[in-house]
């Protein structure tokens, strides 16, 4: 969408101005017999910038201004490298030394004047085409009364949001389905139904989490089966939760720590502990029945006469029809609209009183909730939108919603609703929100690893007397408080440790990203990939046998699974000249000292991260010049 991809050029427009005004300012810039074209292509980008902060509020976005978004994006990042480039010259030598490298600095010098003709021809297309007409405002959307979002974002921070959105009497329809105080009879299987956003997964988080209804079963585990799943991961996870960490370390020593323990080991090894134990499982976004045929066959005795129980969240009402009855199958419909309307009021830090001394608000507000089709997930992210926005704007941003909400609570409305949200962020927030599209679905995200990554791709950017750690953190709070992504672990001060991406927010982000040229994500089925000006690449599979891209625009890989295969190059190749973060975190096999020899070369990495079974036992020498 040209929505998009011009929201996108604006922030990583931004980036390049300020890192063309530091090189223009340095003296090397002078000595290369550059300083006037680096001057005028950041004099040229700010002018670049203001058309595209005045395209952002024009509501014709044709094809022709998408295409001139995606060249001002593609250019803004190859002055970006360039400039990077430049800075590595400058900083990793004397500037006597930098003088003699007559071939380094006619290099960096004709990429720099290259760099400016083709600001100039961007430039002047917009003009010749006649793309955008700038506007005169006296502020701009990011210069927008501050104190409204600091004081907006804090509300729903240490709010039960579960507790505003009625799923009272939901909790309570599911724990008689659940029985818990009785103890006997044949494993019960619950299911319950609805549509992405309706908050299932929030309505048996709150059941399990009930402590005094829970003390009734001996042991219990919440496992994530979601679209597709490792069924060794599964089973080690429900052995840990259900028979305990020590259980399960028993028997991967049995069988050789874990290169040898074999599916049907695990499942034997569960079964055997379950057999006369009163247990309650929950398999969170199950897609397939295949997926729960296997999980029901292989993990749970077949005969547990001590009223157990196991509750399924899924969006497919036939899928649920298959696993269980009629009776134990609980439909989670949209909310009233007084909860939705609480809901609403409670996220934006509005009282009723607020209601009664605006004139239409009320209207607003109902024509709101009904066009988020009285959805939690939906009105929590709108809610954190008009959290940053003057009560007198709120007319305008409901007449921008989808009407398709109204009448077809679908999947697809849900994508444009969350667009609409990824558009309404503040520049400097957008790529910090793509960047979440790197890790798997369901994956839980350490909150220090995502910032500190977004430090080292330039994303944060320093505040004065303010630490760059606490900018980042702040950019993490603002997308929680946005509900754009969703506390897994909080402290026991209040500090979200942990986060996850909900699933419908991460097709949308992934699909974002992939428009953008942001994010590549390889996976096992696929096996040619043809991209060129990609930035980021995750591999989430090992059997991508041919990737097809420009390996020297890279600016971060990140591996979750086993060592690529085909046609990749190696871990620290100097094809990824650019690369600023190597995450081998997730990776599933030993990294060697071999793989780490060239590292060196890297000379614009700033964040490395290996992962725990890693074979290195030092650095080379060459990391740190």
């Amino acid at each position: 969408m040209a929505e998009t991809v011009v929201s996108m050029a604006r922030s990583v427009l931004g980036s390049a101005v300020g890192k063309a005004a530091s090189a223009a300012a340095d003296e090397a810039s002078l000595l290369l017999g550059v300083q006037k074209e680096i001057w005028y292509i950041k004099d040229e980008l700010k002018a670049i910038q203001a058309f595209l902060r005045a395209a952002e509020v024009t509501k014709k976005k044709d094809e022709l201004l998408k295409v001139w978004a995606e060249q001002v994006r593609d250019l803004s990042y190859n002055i970006e490298d360039c400039l990077d480039e430049f800075k590595v010259h400058v900083e990793s030598q004397s500037l006597s030394n930098q003088l003699m490298k007559l071939g380094e600095r006619h290099r960096i010098a004709v990429q720099i004047r290259n760099l400016k003709s083709r600001v100039e021809e961007v430039s002047n297309r917009n003009t010749r085409y006649s793309l955008i007409k700038p506007i005169f405002s006296s502020i701009t959307e990011d210069e927008r009364d501050s104190y409204i979002e600091d004081v907006r974002n804090q509300s729903g921070r240490n709010t039960d949001e579960s507790e505003l959105v009625g799923f009272a009497k939901p909790k309570n329809e599911l724990l008689k389905l659940i029985d818990v105080n009785t103890n006997d009879g044949p494993a019960k299987v619950i299911c319950v139904v609805g549509m992405g956003g309706l908050g299932k997964t929030t309505l048996a988080r709150k059941t399990y989490e009930n402590k005094e209804h829970m003390k009734n079963f001996s042991c219990c585990a919440w496992i994530t089966v979601s679209q597709s799943f490792d069924r060794k991961r599964i089973l080690k996870q429900m052995i840990r939760q259900l028979l305990g960490a020590d259980s399960l370390d028993k028997l991967l020593k049995e069988f050789n720590e874990k290169l040898l323990v074999q599916v049907q080991h695990l499942a034997d090894h569960l079964v055997e502990g379950l057999k006369e134990k009163r247990y309650i499982v929950v398999l969170d976004d199950l897609w397939t029945i295949d997926a729960w045929n296997w999980i029901y066959d292989i993990a749970f005795p077949k005969i547990n006469n001590r009223g157990s129980c196991i509750i399924i969240t899924t969006r497919d009402a036939g899928l649920a029809g298959r696993c269980t009855s009629e009776s134990l199958i609980y439909h989670l419909e949209p909310l009233q609209i007084d909860d939705a309307t609480h809901l609403l009021l409670a996220k934006t830090n509005i009282r009723i009183e607020d209601i009664e001394n605006h004139e239409d608000l009320g209207s607003i507000v109902t024509k709101l909730v009904k066009r988020c089709g009285y959805l939690p997930l939906a009105i929590l992210t709108i809610g954190g939108i008009l959290a940053t926005k003057k009560i007198k704007e709120w007319g305008k941003f409901y007449r921008e919603l989808p009407s398709e909400l109204e009448t077809n609570p679908s999947l697809e409305a849900m994508r444009r609703m969350v667009t609409l949200s990824y558009n309404h962020l503040p520049s400097h927030l957008k790529p910090c929100l793509l960047y979440l599209s790197i890790f798997p679905e369901d994956f839980e995200i350490q909150r220090r690893r995502l910032v500190d990554r977004w430090i080292a791709e330039g994303f944060v950017r320093a505040a004065d007397g303010v630490n760059i750690g606490d900018v980042g953190n702040s950019h993490f709070n603002e997308l929680i408080n946005r509900n754009l992504i969703q506390p897994s672990k909080v402290s026991t001060e209040g500090v979200v440790k942990r986060c996850r991406v909900h699933d419908i927010m991460r097709d949308i982000i992934v699909s974002i990203s992939r428009e953008e040229n942001f994010v590549l994500l390889t996976r096992e089925n696929i096996t040619v990939v043809a991209e060129e000006n990609i930035r980021h690449l995750a591999f989430h599979g090992s059997k991508c046998s041919k990737i097809c891209l420009e390996w020297n625009h890279l600016r971060s890989v990140t591996l979750f699974g086993d060592r690529p295969v085909g046609r990749a190059p190696g871990l620290c190749s100097p094809q990824l000249r650019m690369l600023r973060v190597l995450d081998l975190e997730d990776a599933k096999f030993k990294i060697t000292q071999n793989d780490v020899r060239n590292i060196g070369l890297l000379r614009h990495m700033k964040y490395l991260n290996f992962a725990r079974a890693s074979s290195i036992y030092a650095l080379p020498r060459s990391i740190g010049k």
